[in-house]
């Protein structure tokens, strides 16, 4: 029998014999199955940018009809909740107990001036709760959005509209209802498979040195690159069907548009799971400790995985050397992947430079793991 058939065979009995412990062992398949969907459905319903039905205090002095007609302008936007109240003093108190975001006030000489706009022009005071600022600002183009869009529709009902006026039409592409779930949660999924992809082998790994499993296993005729393919291949096939499940709930659960294609997207999840299930080997070959890997795990995958990818902080944003650290951050390159192939389609210039980039880093995790593991082991 020649090596390279003895070999296989040895590699089929390994690999057989880690998805019998898989099925034996519900926590490999809690952990592919379970904790994605968990965490996907926690954070795709808990993390939203979007800001809707945000309350507004609304003070008019002198109401009319011009006043009662732009509040029902404000009310009739999905992303206010107007409340009515008698003076500043009650909206002061509603923004400091947190009832409301912001107070906008009308002056009892707002109508008067709205009549003749270009002698005395209309003035409204917008109040807002700035603890937040990033809310504060929404809330802001919020009211000032409406506020346009109605006095718009005064000055054409007056023809008011100076000759020769622009007219701006806006379109949003890839993502033209400007819903965040839709940027978020293919980001949240590539989030999800760094933790799982590493937990898989990092955990399970690590509980059979607890268990002395591991040296039955090297006392075994089989040979050191065999069982780190064994191990690796059989979760593998584990990370890909929860990757799988992942998509499915985006598309289908939160209603994600996908306009990708199925072959870069296999692509991209088989390299991004081959750098993480090569790290997870990685750190239970130095722990050896189910405790002290799941901790590795989670400080090595999480936090890069969440602040450092563009999942949700622009990394343009950042300052020129927090850019620098984030290259090195594999899951940068998933996130970007998933979101242009969910939102924009199959846009090579956008997805060659990153497949490059996770085809690096699955490499150099998987040269890393074989060497480090051999060196411990033998």
């Amino acid at each position: 029998m020649s090596a390279l058939r003895a070999s296989l065979i040895r590699l089929r009995g390994l690999v057989g014999k880690e998805f019998l412990q898989i099925l034996r062992d519900p926590s490999a398949l809690m952990i592919a199955f379970l904790l994605p969907v968990v965490l996907l459905l926690i954070n795709g319903f808990g993390i939203s940018l979007d800001a809707r039905d945000m309350r507004v205090a609304a003070v008019i002095d002198a109401p009319e009809e011009s006043t009662r007609a732009l509040l029902q302008a404000l009310s009739n936007s999905p992303y206010l909740d107007v409340v009515r109240v008698n003076d500043t003093q009650e909206g002061a108190a509603l923004m400091a107990d947190g009832s409301v975001r912001g107070m906008l006030v009308l002056r009892e000489d707002f109508s008067q001036h709205l009549q003749r706009p270009a002698r005395w022009p209309a003035h409204a005071q917008l109040l807002v709760n700035a603890t937040d600022p990033n809310t504060a600002r929404i809330l802001e183009g919020y009211v000032q959005g409406a506020l346009e869009t109605w006095l718009s529709g005064i000055a054409i009902e007056r023809r008011l509209v100076p000759a020769g006026g622009v007219s701006v039409e806006h379109r949003y592409w890839f993502n033209p209802e400007l819903r965040s779930a839709d940027f978020i949660i293919p980001g949240m999924v590539a989030f999800v498979m760094s933790m799982t992809g590493t937990l898989l082998t990092a955990l399970i790994v690590a509980r059979e040195w607890e268990r002395g499993t591991m040296e039955s296993m090297l006392a075994s005729p089989a040979r050191m690159g065999e069982l780190i393919a064994a191990k690796l291949g059989s979760y593998f096939v584990l990370g890909m069907a929860a990757m799988a499940s992942g998509v499915l709930i985006a598309i289908l659960l939160f209603g994600v548009p996908f306009r990708g294609s199925v072959l870069v997207l296999t692509l991209a999840s088989a390299l991004f799971l081959v750098f993480a299930l090569s790290l997870g080997l990685f750190i239970s070959t130095l722990a050896r400790n189910q405790f002290v890997a799941a901790q590795v795990s989670f400080l090595v995958t999480m936090m890069p995985a969440l602040m450092l990818s563009g999942m949700v902080y622009d990394i343009a944003s950042m300052p020129g050397w927090l850019q620098a650290i984030t290259f090195a951050v594999p899951a940068r390159y998933l996130v970007s992947i998933l979101q242009t192939l969910f939102l924009a389609g199959t846009v090579w210039p956008l997805l060659l430079p990153n497949l490059g980039a996770l085809a690096l880093a699955a490499a150099v995790a998987l040269g890393a793991t074989l060497a480090i593991t051999r060196r411990r082991l033998d």
